[in-house]
């Protein structure tokens, strides 16, 4: 049986491996992206090639309403249903807090979370019942922020409470966040390597948390049926 999963911010990372795999279990994808589109396209014609599934993808600013207006409409047109929701877009804007500026802590914000919110509100009519949505949280968002990413904290701590309100509300579907720790992903290894060092050093983590591992989480929060809805899965390393 061929079910529907929505996967933001796939062109990359967790986003691109998780479409990858959602495809290679019979899911129809429908993957967004904002700026990278030789990478999504890639990751479309990869789906394509190897799975028999439909593969669809559209550029999408979270910080528009009417792009999620229209991305979820499109949503509709070609799949009708979601089975699965994954709001795994996100951004960053690490810097000192003398220097942080309102514009770029606001740009996070509406991102990360209001971005996430909107995709499920609109989203949330095409869901299935019993259907699962995923919201891609951080253990910054908990305990392992740092002094230059204040916004990026607070957007992640945002997350995980918004997944826990989402649960109250929406009652025949599952919703539920990933927080893990450092991610071996491009952005993470874009970043000054000392500084990493020094992170994974002051939080306690041995080394990088393979993006494999945090599919791997994913599919077994869509399989286990006991893991309740409001729930934070917390990844370690």
């Amino acid at each position: 049986m061929i079910m529907n999963c929505l996967i933001t911010g796939a062109s990359l990372g967790i986003g691109a491996a998780l479409s990858k795999r959602m495809a290679s279990l019979n899911y129809n994808v429908f993957l967004t992206y904002y700026k990278n589109y030789d990478f999504i396209k890639k990751v479309q014609d990869e789906i394509i090639s190897k799975y028999n599934v439909k593969c669809y993808i559209k550029k999408c600013d979270l910080k528009n309403e009417s792009d999620i207006k229209d991305l979820i409409q499109d949503v509709k047109d070609k799949m009708e249903s979601l089975d699965v929701l994954v709001n795994n877009a996100a951004t960053y804007n690490d810097n000192l807090f003398d220097n942080k500026s309102k514009k770029e802590f606001m740009d996070v914000l509406e991102v990360n979370v209001v971005g996430t919110f909107l995709v499920t509100k609109y989203a949330s009519s095409i869901l299935n019942k019993d259907s699962l949505i995923i919201n891609m949280a951080s253990t910054d968002g908990i305990d392992t922020y740092n002094i230059y990413n204040i916004d990026y904290a607070v957007s992640k701590a945002g997350v995980i409470e918004m997944t826990k309100c989402l649960a109250l509300i929406l009652k025949d579907i599952k919703v539920l966040s990933i927080a893990p720790n450092w991610v071996d992903t491009e952005s993470t290894r874009s970043i000054d390597k000392y500084f990493l060092e020094s992170e994974l050093k002051r939080i306690g983590q041995k080394e990088l948390i393979k993006v494999d591992r945090v599919i791997d989480v994913i599919i077994n929060c869509i399989n286990n049926k006991e893991i309740e809805s409001g729930e934070v899965i917390r990844i370690y390393e």
